[in-house]
């Protein structure tokens, strides 16, 4: 299972693997795989000295990423997160490790944000995901009954006693926005566990990146800078590293020539309307998942505020459209195609 192709689509619309080429002459080899969790395709690429080193590692991986699927998904009723979301209303329960990782880095976030970043919207994300396949707007007064059952005021983190509790009956957490950034990363330490070390996970637009290729200064990841011709316009050259993407170029709503992204703003329970394409660079995909999304909800000048909080990020923005595009980037980012990035 030499790695002979790469596609694009399965990587993400905005960030996806660029390098190409045969196997080495001899060990280690380059070894592809592809399996479909979370709702997406996961594609592993890694460096084994053989077919079954390769496999086993494979395994181990993709096992750990539907064990988190169990976990995290809003989509499963049986997830743990959709248990707690019935169980812990008014009554701390007991959470596993990961979901509580998972909750505290959102909450964590939801601060840095002013609450641009909330995983308790699940009410009112799930109208927008009915309004794509009705191919309507929601009705005001639903999105209001529904962003009642929102706030992330209401989600309360014991870290002593490893506990959630939520304040009121009807609520949805939903972790569309972070649970496949942290799923890479799983993904990635389970592969260094099982001696596999030069190795890349991506989850959609959500790519975990650890030690280099062999002979190289790094993984070259594609990114576009909004070309018209939506092509590739800068390599990034990254090791120990992670990437997200974040925008619409796949899942929106148009009605009457209006775009609503897929990325609602807690601020107004809408779908964004403003263009807007974010790629961020961090040390660990769940920074990159969620840091994505939330500079995506605040903007290229306010969101450009809370990356500064996070000296290990860097990000791209990309905002506006035709004549009116605007690219912003953060201070370090042009140092991820240096000879010596500082990832």
């Amino acid at each position: 299972m030499v790695l002979k192709t790469i596609s694009r689509r399965a990587l993400g619309a905005a960030a996806w693997l660029a390098w190409s080429g045969s196997a080495l002459a001899g060990p280690p080899q380059l070894y592809e795989a592809v399996e479909p969790h979370m709702g997406a395709l996961i594609r592993i690429k890694l460096y084994a000295e053989g077919p079954q080193q390769s496999a086993a590692a494979f395994r181990a991986a993709f096992d750990r990423i539907a064990q988190l699927d169990e976990t995290l998904s809003d989509y499963k009723p049986a997830s743990e997160l959709n248990r707690i979301c019935r169980s812990a209303v008014g009554n701390p329960v007991k959470v596993s490790q990961d979901l509580f990782r998972v909750l505290a880095a959102s909450l964590k976030l939801s601060e840095e944000s002013a609450g641009a970043f909330d995983v308790t919207l699940g009410p009112v994300i799930r109208l927008w995901r009915q309004a794509r396949i009705d191919h309507r707007i929601p009705p005001p007064e639903a999105l209001r009954e529904a962003a009642g059952r929102c706030g992330y005021g209401k989600l309360h983190l014991d870290v002593a006693a490893g506990t959630v509790l939520l304040d009121q009956s009807g609520m949805q957490l939903d972790l569309g926005a972070i649970a496949k950034g942290y799923a890479a990363d799983a993904a990635l330490l389970v592969l260094a566990q099982t001696g596999i070390r030069s190795a890349l996970v991506a989850a959609s637009g959500d790519l975990a990146i650890g030690e280099p290729p062999p002979g190289q200064r790094g993984w070259k990841i594609g990114v576009s800078r909004g070309g018209s011709d939506g092509g590739l316009e800068s390599i990034l050259i990254l090791h120990n590293a992670a990437v997200s993407t974040s925008g619409d170029a796949e899942q929106h709503l148009e009605i009457d020539g209006k775009r609503y992204s897929h990325i609602v703003d807690p601020a107004t329970n809408m779908g964004l309307t403003t263009p807007i394409t974010v790629t961020i660079v961090a040390r660990r995909g769940i920074d990159a998942d969620s840091l994505a999304t939330a500079v995506s909800v605040l903007g290229a000048d306010k969101g450009m505020a809370v990356i500064r909080k996070h000296p290990d990020a860097a990000a791209l923005i990309i905002t506006g459209e035709g004549a009116e595009t605007r690219v912003v980037e953060s201070p370090g980012w042009d140092q991820l195609s240096h000879e010596d990035p500082w990832l």
